[in-house]
């Protein structure tokens, strides 16, 4: 009799309390993992977000830089500027190898010749190269032309942008653009050109900022 008693109360299980107490730890254990989780997912995207930045203004950067030396006033390409005496000042800048040398993509609004829009970024523009080019001389047989005759007539296209990223927070493309004659506080962009841009969402990030103001 006694050993049954025993083996009853084994089998009992748990009680009610038990049971509940139990689940009371659960479910706060898995509300304190949410959060985590949440936040994790946030920072990745705020790191894509970070470098879609990163690349789109250092591609406006750079076309900048090619852009100094092209397009005088008035011309339709743009005059060499390894030629002595072309009014050019080309810049000693080790990084822009090429000038820009469609100057149908600026019109007299964009005085500050940045890229008029992100497309012609990732379309690209013709460009010839800069410096001084070492590939001069007559070719090997008599009346070739001169290579810095082949590389005047060849057309040279450079892309800054493989595409338009897709901003993380909005997923889209519809990132915010400013041009060089807008404040900081500007929302609609005035189609002059593409100075900078910033995300088209207004939400806040993990450090109380707004993903708008990066």
């Amino acid at each position: 009799m006694n050993a049954l008693r025993n083996k009853s109360r084994g089998q009992r299980g748990y009680s009610l309390l038990e049971l509940v107490a139990t689940l009371g730890v659960l479910a706060v254990l898995v509300m304190g993992t949410i959060p985590l989780a949440e936040n994790s997912v946030k920072r990745q995207k705020e790191q894509r977000l970070r470098e879609a930045l990163r690349m789109m203004r250092s591609a406006i950067d750079e076309f900048k830089r090619d852009t100094f030396g092209s397009c005088p006033q008035g011309a339709v390409n743009t005059v060499n500027p390894t030629v002595p005496g072309s009014g050019i000042n080309v810049p000693s800048d080790p990084r822009s190898r090429v000038v820009i040398d469609d100057c149908t993509i600026f019109d007299m609004d964009n005085i500050d010749r940045y890229p008029p829009d992100l497309d012609t970024l990732v379309n690209g523009v013709r460009v010839r190269p800069r410096g001084l080019n070492l590939m001069g001389g007559r070719g090997l047989t008599p009346g070739s032309p001169q290579a810095t005759d082949v590389m005047e007539e060849k057309e040279i296209i450079k892309v800054y942008l493989r595409e338009i990223p897709i901003d993380p927070m909005t997923g889209e493309t519809n990132w915010r653009i400013r041009s060089s004659y807008q404040g900081p506080d500007t929302e609609n962009w005035d189609d002059i050109n593409v100075w900078d841009v910033r995300s088209a969402s207004d939400e806040e990030a993990l450090n109380g900022e707004k993903y708008s103001d990066w």
